[in-house]
């Protein structure tokens, strides 16, 4: 079964789907030269923001420690200009779990840099009174990463605090539990409120969160202050970090630390919904539903309803400890897929003694991932009982501006929809888990996910154990989104251990989903996927008659464009193209190529990569997504081309 997706920790955890964030549109301008396109957005759905940009303010905390390293690079996305420190990232963080009432707390916080001596606490005494002696010094824009731009600092420190007033808004009730909510924070954070300790997390890439009612403020006139002191040792830790590095070259990237997602609060009553695990059949027409409550009791009984747009389709009323099964009419039954990404709207209130006292919304899909031989006897890849030849693009995450941070909501969904118009049906999301809107809007665009498990180097027992929690959590956070139809588990060997026992483990938390053991290189005969890596290849792996083949990784092909789109004039790459022709033309043989290891049952196959990052230049898309390099009508029918010719029988 699919665990509860929010990890609790010393507390309790969870308004209609998001307000768009501050990202306006703008109409399209691009221009070609030297066979390069540039752009402003992709086709007519990629908007830009040229919103006045509202800088940050004081930007170094007085007391800095002499060891500290500024980041030079100021290269930034359009999307920048439309950042305001007071409506920053300000879309619903959590849409398949949705309340009404919430109040963000991202925006200009205070910060410092600490000491190693000033340890984060186990107990429940606070051992800094920052907010009495004024130590914190400078601003820093939340939720981007410290090192970012976007932050307002572009510094790299393994040790820092944050700090911040907030007031509870007077219409929540005194009655109600306060819950404080973080997307991700890297990597280890202890959380403070009114100077009392709340608690304490591992992880990057993981939502947390605390009941924190009984330590803010009864008044809802006074200020409450909010304290998070931060811990990341990066790649000098055991803990999965990704492809994130101290000394970024080539394929390692610049380290981040801190809070990278959205922080938040809402009310909720004693007794409510704090998670929903939903898993759909297509062949019994069926979707089950199992609540997990916080402080069930006899008394309580839920409601749910299942919408197909605006249409009641399925109303039922079921208990609080056990699964819910209901039945979606066989003539209103529509399967998800990148074609057609439908999705039902679900509305479930948690009712006392028939009296509703909580609601939430989420959404889910009719959509079916498995395996079958074709008619030649080899296994492939099918979606919803059909044949289908994964065409995928790698995703590193990394953004010029924000780092791990997007500049804004319309950004990410700009970089999905960019990808989808170039005829990819797959997105590699590549050793990073994305928030929980990344996917969201996978799941609305339609689009389907391969998502990696950031690596780390798991060579003690301690940081084998971290890496099998941050599995577990990662799987247990991103479950909903029927868009992923693949987990992996390790790439290129790198901290690879246990194989079969993580294979077991995966299968356990979820059935509905393909299993990739390894992802080129070190191959133990087990999981869904047989997979090799080849630079710039294509090279197909020796296929089995268990597994279906794919190639996680090939491409990387170089081409360098005008030096005002450059992380750094000192470039690195798999293999080099002079322009845009002849970037195109390899792509176009590599595709050719592909078809023909289709014939001896290739099944997928990941280009490298989306965007360039940092020094390594292997994008289709230049790192400020301003350049696309080769015309995205021409890739698509490519993809198409490619793709079509894999998903027949």
């Amino acid at each position: 079964m699919l665990y509860s997706s929010y990890f609790k920790v010393h507390g309790v955890g969870h308004a209609s789907i998001a307000p768009r964030s501050g990202c306006s549109r703008a109409k399209p301008a691009a221009r070609t030269g030297c066979g390069i396109i540039e752009i402003r957005f992709v086709h007519l759905f990629f908007a830009v923001i040229f919103v006045t940009f509202i800088t940050v303010g004081i930007v170094q905390s007085a007391d800095s420690l002499p060891d500290d390293k500024t980041l030079v690079p100021k290269l930034m996305t359009a999307w920048s200009k439309g950042v305001l420190p007071d409506r920053v990232h300000s879309d619903y963080p959590r849409p398949t779990l949705v309340r009404r009432d919430w109040l963000n707390l991202n925006g200009t916080w205070e910060w410092k840099q600490i000491n190693a001596s000033a340890t984060l606490a186990d107990n429940k005494e606070s051992p800094f009174s920052f907010a009495k002696d004024g130590q914190f010094g400078g601003n820093i824009l939340v939720p981007f990463p410290i090192e970012s731009s976007l932050s307002g600092v572009g510094k790299s420190f393994d040790r820092i605090a944050y700090r911040r007033l907030f007031k509870i808004p007077p219409a929540w009730q005194n009655d109600q539990r306060i819950l404080l909510h973080f997307g991700a924070v890297d990597w280890e954070a202890a959380v403070y409120v009114n100077g009392q300790f709340v608690g304490k997390h591992q992880g990057a890439y993981d939502p947390f969160y605390f009941d924190i009612t009984n330590y803010v403020k009864t008044s809802r006139e006074e200020a409450n202050e909010l304290v998070v002191c931060v811990f990341d040792p990066t790649n000098n830790g055991e803990q999965p970090r990704g492809k994130q590095s101290t000394l970024p070259s080539g394929t390692q990237y610049q380290s981040v630390t801190g809070i990278w997602q959205t922080v938040w609060i809402e009310p909720v009553t004693k007794n409510y919904i704090q998670s929903l695990d939903i898993t759909t059949d297509i062949d019994r027409s069926i979707l089950a539903i199992h609540p997990l409550i916080e402080n069930p009791k006899p008394e309580l009984s839920l409601r749910f309803e299942v919408f197909g747009g605006d249409e009641l389709l399925v109303e039922a009323f079921g208990g609080v400890d056990g699964r819910t099964m209901l039945k979606v009419p066989r003539g209103k039954l529509k399967l998800w897929s990148p074609d057609s990404p439908f999705l039902y709207q679900i509305r479930v209130q948690l009712l006392e003694r028939g009296v509703p006292i909580d609601q939430v919304s989420s959404y889910t899909a009719f959509r079916k991932i498995d395996l079958a031989k074709n008619s030649q006897g080899r296994m492939r890849i099918r979606l919803n009982d059909k044949f289908v030849f994964l065409m995928g693009i790698i995703d590193q995450g990394y953004w010029c501006d924000g780092l791990y941070a997007p500049p804004c909501d319309e950004a990410m969904k700009s970089d999905i929809m960019t990808a989808k118009s170039m005829g990819f049906n797959l997105i590699r999301k590549h050793l990073k888990v994305e928030s929980e809107r990344w996917y969201y809007w996978c799941d609305r665009v339609g689009i389907l996910v391969w998502q990696d498990m950031p690596c780390g180097e798991n060579r003690t027992n301690e940081s084998q154990k971290i890496f099998r929690h941050e599995l577990q959590r990662m799987i247990n956070s991103r479950a909903r989104h029927p868009s992923i139809i693949i987990w992996s588990l390790f790439n290129e060997g790198l901290g690879q251990h246990k194989t079969a026992e993580y294979v077991k483990l995966v299968r356990q938390l979820d059935r509905t989903r393909l299993v990739n053991a390894a992802s080129g290189w070190r191959d133990f005969d087990i999981g869904d996927l047989k997979d090799n890596h080849e630079f710039p290849g294509p090279e197909p792996p020796i296929m089995d008659n268990f597994r279906c083949g794919v190639i996680g990784s090939f491409g990387g092909i170089t081409l360098v464009t005008s030096p005002e789109h450059l992380w750094t004039t000192k470039t690195w790459g798999y293999s080099h193209v002079k322009d845009s022709e002849a970037l195109l033309s390899k792509y176009k043989k590599m595709n050719v190529e592909l078809r023909a290891m289709i014939e001896k049952g290739l099944s997928g196959a990941v280009f490298h990569q989306f965007t360039d990052v940092e020094s390594e230049i292997n994008g289709i898309m230049t790192y400020d997504r301003a350049i696309l390099k080769i015309p995205i009508d021409d890739v698509k029918k490519i993809n198409q081309e490619t793709i079509k010719y894999g998903s027949e029988e």
